[in-house]
């Protein structure tokens, strides 16, 4: 199921010559064997029907077919996610183009590496508005890093490898290459690239001096850590930086897995649902040390908690890509340098001489742990407690557990309760797109078949993608998926009482039979109604060998762990 990848930095020794005669497909799948691709996500499509035959005589590239283009986008999204080098996506012209694009937005805005390879129509018909036909460099151009058709399959292996180089180098991120069907099929003799080579940039001993000095200064600072990029052992690094510094450490939204949570100098997540202390302790810092995040509009609550152009706190903010830097905030001191440059700059500097700042690192800690107690429930709960059921699963998964989800307000109890403990063990995506943790989940148990993956999905954001059951099937690839079902989009609903108090309107989900449904598949499957039953359920799940749902009847009415609606007979 989980193919060995060919050496990073090695061309493949059975790379075609310039004097050979290969179809443009195959010159394809051969430059996909040179960068190290082992496994590409599609729905097949005859616009490039030369790729496939050429991957029918190279196995070692495992072609997973999902059932949505959407999904399979979402699956290479998550994959680059995980391994740090681009998820390979294969989908046909205009409608799986236009399926596809949600992982292409997925990717740009979560900084993934990721290459989309669109068939196309052939260059003969282009600009008569052919069947299907989409001007993808239009299409695309606002939200990859790099979008191009190529037009000569002399050039392919050149363009596939700047493909590679682009979505890794700097700031990570999507790339898409159009593949004209008569270019797929045409008959050349070209010279394969070399493997490619990311490129990040490296702080100067001026940043190091610089950054000492701010430190230095200040009394109540913070460090944000986010984006993307990080390995382990630049996740090692950071930790190792703040635990001699012994500074409070935030993580910026759906990045929790970059430091360890348990850890005596973590203070939360700056995310939706995020504790007002902690926010509040943003607002009061006199130093705000930004690493690899961008500090969007969810970090930073809207743009408030920090406020562009110039911050109140002191901004030193440190980002591989050299034009985030100033984009929105204009720091105190800029340092342009990749995770692993910037991580190994934080771990050298040396300890400091006195650390005034002890005393509001350890309160930040109290506040998290505070945070994370689980709440008293209302007297008229009713249905699954998820407070209970996110704490259980912090107490029995091992460390390297990896959890996915998509985007609802369910999600909120498993960033408030769930510790997590590695890196790349929370794949959740930035956008806040639906039906992510399905099709993610997929990817990352292909990738680490050894290790346990769990998607949380709300009722809604399952229903996105359900049809994946039948890929899960296919591959045999054992997930456990934990549906939370309140009969409605929740996050929708809690925006409409609040403007809208009494007003429902377009926000009540009728849904399936869900074990039914996952049954159909072949999936193992239990309907949970009690928060004592849950322990077990999921016991049987992880033991059933094969993909696996729960689905969880939550009361409708608690819409995240602290906020209620009201009943109808307040109402």
């Amino acid at each position: 199921m989980n193919q060995p990848v060919p050496a990073f930095g090695a061309a493949d020794s059975s790379s075609a010559s310039s004097t050979v005669m290969r179809s443009g497909g195959r010159i394809l799948v051969d430059a996909l064997r040179v960068h190290g691709a082992d496994r590409i996500f599609c729905v097949p499509g005859e616009s490039y029907l030369d790729v496939l035959d050429a991957l029918h005589d190279h196995p070692e590239i495992q072609v997973v077919v999902t059932k949505h283009e959407g999904a399979a986008a979402n699956m290479a999204e998550a994959d680059g996610k995980l391994t740090g080098r681009p998820g390979i996506c294969f989908v046909t012209r205009g409608p799986g183009a236009t399926h596809a694009s949600i992982g292409v937005h997925i990717a740009a805005q979560d900084s993934s590496p990721m290459i989309l390879f669109i068939g196309q129509i052939a260059r003969e018909h282009r600009g008569r508005e052919a069947f299907q036909e989409v001007d993808y460099v239009s299409m695309f151009g606002s939200i990859a890093k790099w979008v191009a058709e190529i037009d000569d399959p002399a050039r392919i292996p050149e363009l596939v490898a700047r493909a590679f180089q682009c979505a890794t180098s700097g700031r990570p991120g999507p790339v898409v290459l159009s593949l004209p069907e008569d270019i797929l099929g045409a008959m050349c003799a070209t010279e394969d690239s070399q493997a490619y080579r990311p490129v990040a940039a490296s702080p100067s001993q001026a940043d190091r001096e610089a950054l000492m000095q701010e430190l230095q200064q200040a009394s109540q600072p913070l460090v944000i850590v986010g984006g993307a990029g990080w390995n382990d052992q630049a996740c090692a690094d950071f930790a190792g930086f703040v635990a001699t510094w012994n500074l409070p450490v935030a993580a910026s939204f759906r990045r929790q897995d970059l430091f360890d949570n348990r850890r005596e100098q973590y203070a939360g997540h700056l995310s939706l649902g995020m504790n007002p202390k902690l926010a509040q302790r943003v607002r009061d810092a006199d130093l705000i040390l930004a690493v690899g995040t961008r500090l969007g509009d969810i970090s930073t609550d809207g743009y408030t908690l920090l406020k562009p152009p110039r911050s109140r706190q002191r901004l030193v903010h440190m980002h591989a890509d050299a034009a985030e830097l100033g984009r929105v905030y204009q720091p105190d001191l800029a340092i342009h340098a990749g995770a692993a440059s910037g991580a190994a700059l934080l771990k050298s500097l040396p300890a400091p001489a006195d650390r005034p700042w002890d005393a509001w690192t350890a309160s930040a800690h109290r506040d998290l742990l505070e945070f994370s107690a689980i709440p008293v429930l209302h007297s008229r709960h009713q249905g699954v407690d998820m407070g209970e059921v996110v704490s259980h699963l912090d107490r029995i998964l091992p460390e390297d557990a990896i959890l996915t989800n998509g985007a609802g307000n369910y999600t909120v109890w498993v960033h408030r309760f769930y510790r997590y403990r590695r890196p790349r063990t929370e794949l959740a995506p930035t956008c806040g797109a639906m039906g992510y943790g399905m099709p993610a989940a997929l990817a990352a148990k292909l990738r680490h078949p050894e290790r346990t993956v769990v998607c949380f999905a709300g009722d809604g954001c399952f229903l996105m993608y359900p049809q994946e059951l039948a890929t899960a099937l296919q591959y045999q690839v054992p997930v456990i998926v934990i549906v939370v079902n309140n009969g409605m989009y929740g996050t929708i609903r809690m925006h409409q009482e609040k403007r809208f108090p009494g007003r429902i309107s377009a926000t009540e989900l009728t849904t399936p039979d869900f074990v039914g449904m996952a049954q159909s598949f072949g999936a193992h499957a239990e309907l949970v109604e009690a928060t004592e039953a849950f322990p077990a359920a999921f016991a049987r799940a992880r033991e059933a060998g094969r993909p696996a749902l729960l689905e969880l009847r939550v009361d409708p009415r608690q819409i995240t762990p602290q906020l209620r609606l009201a009943d109808p007979a307040q109402q």
